[in-house]
Parts: C-alpha cells; sequence; structure tokens
C-alpha cells in the first residue's frame, strides 16, 4: 500500500504584512514542507486581501525564497499554501464569509497573532479598536467556528508598565478591567466629538480659518474651519490615551491597549479551556542573519533617534547612559515565536509566557549602541542638501535634559523667520518658506519622537527571560527552525555592521522613490496625449509677469497724456492700502474696487489700444517656461483654457494661445466704460464651480486634467483637478503645496 499523505499542518496568521508577520510567514514557508497558511488580511483602497497577500512576494523579505525557487516556482508554491481570509480583525467574528471559510479550512495546528498598531501616539478609540478588538474579534471568531487551535499571542515586554526594576515573565498582575477600559475608549470620541462643537470652539475655528484661508472663498474657509474641529478632536482621542494609560502606570496608549489585550487572550481564550502562549519582544530592530542580516522593514522605536542625531539635528540624546536599552534582532522574535507554533514546546500556563529579551542574558548599555552609532556615522557621514558631509557630536548625556527645551527653542525661531518671511518679495519669501517649511517639519517628528521615545532610552527596566532561555535549552542542538539566541550578538558589531548599514539603505530607498516621483510629476515630458484632458493657466503670476495693476497702467500710458498718468500714479499709490485689504478679503472685492478706474475710457479707444502698444507689451510679459509647458499641453491633445479675473479686454492679445480664454468682461454705456464689471470675476471658488460645469458640458476628465495658479486664491480650483501645479506661488498657496504634494514650479 502507498504511504498516506500526511495531512497539512494549518496555521492562522494575523498581521502578515506586517514587519514581524512577514518574517514568520516566511519563516513557516521555508523551515516546514507541510505548514498552510491561513492569512487574516484587510482589502485597502485599490487592492483586495489576496492581492495585499500576493504582492508580499515582491518585498525584499522574500527575495531569496523567490530566488531558491525562481519567480514561477514562488509564485505557484505560495499560492498552494498561503490563503487569504478577508476580513477586519476586530469585526471578525461578526463576518460571516470569514467565520464559515474558518470552520470550512479544516482544523487549525495554530494561531498567530501578531498583529496590532505599534504607534505610541494613537487616539485611545482607535487603539483600543485595534490592538484590543482585534485581539476580542480574531478569538470569538476561532470559537464562533469551532476551531481550538495553540494560540501565539504576540505582546510587548512593556505591557508590565513603567515601574523600575526586574519584570519577571507570566500573566500581568494588574487590577485593571478591560471592559471598562474597553467601553470608555470607545464612548470618548463621542464626548470630543460633542465638546468639538461647543459655540467657543467653533468660534476659535473659523477665526482661525478666515484668518489663514479668507483669500480662498467662503467655502473653503468653512471646509478649513471644520478640518481644523477634527483635527482638535483627534488631539484630544490622542491626549485622552496618554493621559489614561500614565494615569494607570503604562508610558504610552501602546503598551496600555497591549495589557488589555493580554488580558482578553486569557479571559477569552485560555479563559475558555484553550491553549495559549504570550511572546513579548522588546524593541524589535533588525535582523541579526535570518532572511539576512539587516534586513528591516520601516523605522522602528530607536531609529527616527539615530536617523536625526545622522542628519545633524539631534545634538543631544534624552537618554540615561548606563540604562539599558533592550533590542531584540526581529529574526529572534520569529525564531521564538515559530518553534511555539510548530508546537516544539510543552509549555502551558503561567510557564507560556515568553519575553525575548536582551536585557538579562546580554544587556545592551544605552552608552555602548550610542558610541556606536557615533563612530559609523563618523566613518560613513550622510550628506546634507548640498552634498556636504554632516558631522556628528559625540553625545555627553550632561544636557540630554535640554533636548526637549533645545527644540522648543529652535521652534520659537522658526516662527519668527516665517513671520518675517511675509514682509518680503515673494520670490525671497518662497525660497525662506522652503527652508523653514522643512525645518519645522522636521523640528515638530523630533518633537514628538523624543517626547514618545525617551520612555525607552531612560527605562530603569530589566527584564528577565527565564522561559525563553528554558525554550532555547529544550531545543539545543539545532531543533529550533530559526537560531534566537541573544547572547551570541556582539552589540557594537550588530550596530556598524548590520544594523545601520540597512537603516541607511531604507533611507536612501525611500529618498530615492521620492525624488524620482518628484521628477515625474514635474516634468513636461510626461504629458499623456488625451483629448478629455484640460490644461487650466491662470495669468497674473503665473503665464504672465504682470499684475491687474501693471496691466492698467501700461494701457494708461497709451491712451492719456503725461499730466493725466501723473495723477493717475499719485491716485493709485494713495489708494494702494485700500486695494491691500480688498485683496487679503477675497480677489474678487480687489478686482472690483480697482475697475472703478476703468471709468470714462472708450470702448474703441481700449480696443485700439489693446491692438497696439499695449497688447505689444502684454506678450512681453509672457514667462518662456509658460510658453513652452501651453505648447506641450497643446501637442498632447488636451483642450488649454487661460482662466483669469483681468478684464476680458486686457486679454485679447493671447487668444492665438489657447483653444479658449475665460475673463471678466467688463460693463458700458453709451460705448463709455462705466467702472463696473459685466459679471462675477471667475477666481478663486468661482472658478472651481466653473471648472465643473465646464467639464461636465465637454465631457472632460477632471482628473486627468492639469492646473497652474500662482496664489492662495488658486487652491480652491486648482484642488478639483487630477495634476495641480503651483507657480512661483505665494507663501499661502505654498503651504498647502507642500501639504498636498503638488509640484513647486519656477517659471
Amino acid at each position: 500500500m502507498p504511504t498516506p499523505t500526511p495531512a497539512p499542518r494549518r496555521v492562522l496568521l494575523t498581521g502578515a504584512t506586517g514587519f514581524v508577520g512577514q518574517a514568520v510567514l516566511l519563516a513557516l514557508l521555508e523551515k516546514t514542507d507541510d505548514v498552510e497558511v491561513l492569512a487574516v488580511v484587510r482589502a485597502k483602497a485599490g487592492e483586495d486581501a489576496g492581492g495585499r497577500l500576493a504582492g508580499l512576494l515582491d518585498k525584499s523579505v522574500f527575495a531569496g525564497f523567490v530566488e531558491a525557487r525562481g519567480s514561477a516556482a514562488a509564485k505557484a508554491e505560495f499560492g498552494r499554501r498561503v490563503r487569504a481570509v478577508p476580513g477586519e480583525l476586530s469585526r471578525l467574528d461578526a463576518d460571516g464569509a470569514a467565520v464559515e471559510l474558518l470552520r470550512e479550512a479544516g482544523p487549525l495546528f495554530a494561531a498567530v497573532h501578531c498583529a496590532s498598531a505599534v504607534s505610541f501616539d494613537l487616539a485611545i478609540d482607535e487603539a483600543f479598536d485595534t490592538n484590543v478588538g482585534g485581539a476580542l474579534g480574531l478569538y470569538r471568531a476561532l470559537e464562533a467556528s469551532g476551531q481550538s487551535p495553540h494560540v501565539v499571542h504576540v505582546s510587548t515586554a512593556y505591557v508590565g508598565g513603567s515601574a523600575r526594576g526586574l519584570r519577571t515573565e507570566g500573566p500581568l498582575t494588574h487590577e485593571v478591567d478591560w471592559r471598562a477600559e474597553q467601553a470608555w475608549a470607545t464612548a470618548s470620541r463621542t464626548d470630543a466629538e460633542l465638546a468639538s462643537r461647543s459655540a467657543e470652539a467653533l468660534a476659535w475655528h473659523l477665526r482661525r480659518a478666515s484668518l489663514l484661508h479668507g483669500k480662498e472663498g467662503p467655502n473653503a474657509v468653512a471646509a478649513a474651519a471644520e478640518e481644523a474641529r477634527r483635527a482638535s478632536v483627534e488631539e484630544r482621542l490622542v491626549e485622552a490615551g496618554r493621559l489614561r494609560a500614565q494615569t494607570l502606570g503604562w508610558t504610552d496608549v501602546y503598551t496600555f491597549t497591549k495589557a488589555m489585550a493580554e488580558r482578553v487572550a486569557e479571559s477569552e481564550w485560555a479563559g475558555r479551556g484553550h491553549r495559549l502562549s504570550v511572546v513579548r519582544p522588546s524593541i524589535i530592530e533588525s535582523s541579526h542573519a535570518s532572511p539576512y542580516p539587516g534586513w528591516i522593514d520601516g523605522y522602528k522605536v530607536a531609529d527616527p533617534l539615530i536617523m536625526a542625531y545622522a542628519r545633524g539635528v539631534l545634538p543631544e540624546i534624552p537618554a540615561l547612559p548606563d540604562s539599558l536599552l533592550d533590542v531584540i534582532p526581529v529574526d529572534m522574535v520569529v525564531g521564538v515565536i515559530v518553534a511555539l507554533a510548530l508546537g516544539l514546546s510543552e509549555r502551558t500556563g503561567a510557564d507560556a509566557y515568553y519575553q525575548v529579551v536582551s536585557g538579562t542574558s546580554n544587556p545592551l548599555p544605552v552608552h555602548t549602541m550610542v558610541d556606536a552609532v557615533h563612530d559609523y556615522f563618523t566613518e560613513h557621514p550622510l550628506s546634507d542638501d548640498r552634498g556636504r558631509p554632516v558631522s556628528v557630536p559625540r553625545w555627553t548625556y550632561r544636557r540630554g535634559h535640554l533636548a526637549e527645551p533645545g527644540i522648543a527653542l529652535r521652534e520659537t525661531g522658526v516662527r519668527a523667520a516665517e513671520a518675517a518671511a511675509t514682509l518680503v518679495p515673494r520670490r525671497n519669501a518662497r525660497k525662506w518658506a522652503g527652508v523653514l517649511h522643512k525645518q519645522r517639519a522636521g523640528l515638530t517628528t523630533l518633537r514628538k519622537f523624543v517626547d514618545l521615545y525617551k520612555n525607552y532610552t531612560r527605562t530603569e527596566l530589566v527584564f528577565d527571560d527565564a522561559h525563553t532561555r528554558a525554550l532555547l535549552a529544550e531545543l539545543s542542538g539545532g531543533a529550533a527552525p530559526i537560531a534566537f539566541d541573544v547572547t551570541v550578538v556582539d552589540w557594537p558589531r550588530y550596530f556598524t555592521d548590520v544594523h545601520l548599514p540597512g537603516l541607511v539603505r531604507l533611507t536612501a530607498e525611500y529618498s530615492a522613490r521620492k525624488a524620482a516621483r518628484r521628477s515625474v510629476e514635474d516634468g513636461v515630458g510626461q504629458l499623456r496625449p488625451d483629448p478629455a484632458a484640460l490644461a487650466v493657466f491662470d495669468l497674473d503670476g503665473t503665464v504672465s509677469s504682470a499684475t491687474v495693476v501693471t496691466q492698467f497702467w501700461a494701457l494708461y500710458r497709451s491712451l492719456r497724456g503725461p499730466a493725466a498718468q501723473a495723477g493717475q500714479a499719485a491716485s493709485i499709490a494713495w489708494s494702494s492700502p485700500a486695494y491691500l485689504r480688498a485683496d487679503r478679503r477675497a480677489r474678487s472685492a480687489f478686482l472690483r474696487t480697482f475697475a472703478r478706474r476703468y471709468r470714462g475710457i472708450g470702448v474703441q479707444e481700449l480696443s485700439d489700444a489693446v491692438g497696439g502698444d499695449y497688447g505689444v507689451w502684454l506678450r512681453g510679459t509672457l514667462r518662456p517656461d509658460a510658453l513652452e509647458r501651453i505648447r506641450a499641453h497643446r501637442n498632447a491633445g488636451h483642450r488649454t483654457v487661460l482662466v483669469t479675473g483681468v478684464p476680458a479686454p486686457f486679454v485679447e492679445p493671447l487668444a492665438d494661445l489657447f483653444d479658449e480664454i475665460v475673463a471678466t468682461p467688463l460693463e458700458a454705456s453709451g460705448g463709455v466704460l462705466t467702472g463696473y464689471l459685466g459679471g462675477p470675476p471667475v477666481v478663486d471658488e468661482a472658478r472651481a464651480a466653473w471648472l465643473l460645469r465646464y467639464a461636465a458640458e465637454r465631457g472632460l476628465d477632471l482628473t486627468a486634467s492639469y492646473g497652474y495658479g500662482d496664489s492662495q486664491a488658486d487652491v480652491t480650483w486648482l484642488s478639483r483637478l487630477g495634476h495641480p501645479h503651483a507657480v512661483d506661488p505665494d507663501l499661502g498657496l505654498y503651504a498647502e503645496a507642500k501639504r498636498s504634494r503638488w509640484p513647486v514650479l519656477d517659471w
């Protein structure tokens, strides 16, 4: 008789697309022949769960797997042994399709719960929904499907709170009721939403939105006020999470909710008669050996501070030099998880809590890490924006307590410089703004990292790993699928030869992708032929260097003699403050106010001047780069339209450059201009409304269309287009372009 094929061991995995989960999935495939994996994965915009899972083969962690088998064979094996379970973990038990899929999959040998929100500043309800609700949804779904696998619940070593001293393995001893805390966290959003709608809060948001976005139009002001209100809700919920965690003895909302998740695992799984193991890693960093030395997927806890130091923006570290930085390479965490998932240990109950840490068996003092980082970046310095090597200081720790006040002082300096930038010419102001925006964003990020991570660099905790060492002894002689003996790690060499080179590669890859994206967004050569695309151009400050005032003055010189010109110049100078106030209120207010100067000009004399000297002058103000971009759009078959608040007669000399010109008509009576506009100017929100109607009437695709503007008043209509561009922008538009990642062009 032929030997029967052994039944596959089925392992359920959550968090398969995360840092630890990717490596666990790879190990289950590479270290076994009989394991099949069911991975709970949620769909994301534009990609279903199966697509997200299959996309892992393109990541660096699977490079060796694909290379060893060949692309086709690797995809075939992955497709045969890995199956997606589409679903949202926190609602998995209510997902009938997911529960049925688990029921029909056959007996599960093990379930590895890796999924979590590893963020220290999440809103309290989001943190509970993911970390606590995710565990609850998973374990209840397993119960509902009739499954009873050995669950390996991945937690964190920091669940014990912020107390000092030795932290042993085993269940936590706190008496916090996770159900009450989860109910409060869920209700917190309702409370924050109600508070954000108070009359005082709304008035504050509206005043600030009017100040910052008034030029964009009333709807833009309303949208900005509402966006600010929503942001205030998130800020309140983040602060609520931080404070609630600290009042109960945890450092942050992450460790707090992970501790609550352990209680869920104990009450909802182990407490119902199922087997549970808990794995508590410390600070997980790049791999020591597997899948290859230095593999990492995104910045981890210590990495933002390290890279800030390497860039020269963190002269001191908020740390205690002789405290322990408990770091563990990711492959050693995976080694413990996989050994447990494959049933290589029979430990149960309190003996099945494993702290995968380094502090007891191979302690890493902060000063050892700091010295290694200094030596590495001294020998391999990063380059600044000008290509010069960054000289890194040697941290002394004497001023570590001044790191946060130092950041606050620099933030004050940036705010003062931003205020000064509003008083200089636009081109110079924007150059300042670019530098200041980058500095402010960097300082904001640095402040957040220092505030969040100082608890991990100033800690006086030591984690015991007796159970993990006992597991290692049980698996002596090479029985462990992946080695997890932390005592073999030479910390200085790990940092200088493994972790830091990998971190620099990760940073360089990110910078290269960012630069490539910018070059694609900016280039004329990337314009695709598309008859449904529209290219909309503003005039003043975008296509032309002229303004409404200089256009009028150029026209007036063609119409009147020196005496009248002198009087007009004096009048414009006298009225300038009023014009500036009107322009700050709204562009349309300025255009209406300035139009009074056209009163008394004859329609025929205006036409003669426009067809003569004025037309020559206006063509001379056109920017060469603008003309090149207009030609490129026309060559690509795009419909080019000049839309401007400038009076229509003033732009007639440009008619041959565009497929259409939309401008503001002037009212005339008896062949003479009255000084009134003939209709509302097509600016800010009016231009956005015009765009929607224009595209609908002609069957044009705004998502494939392009726009070019120079002023904050252009934000509303630019945001309607798929390819907005800021051209020599003022500070308001520049800020929006940076926030929305629009290309900024110098013409």
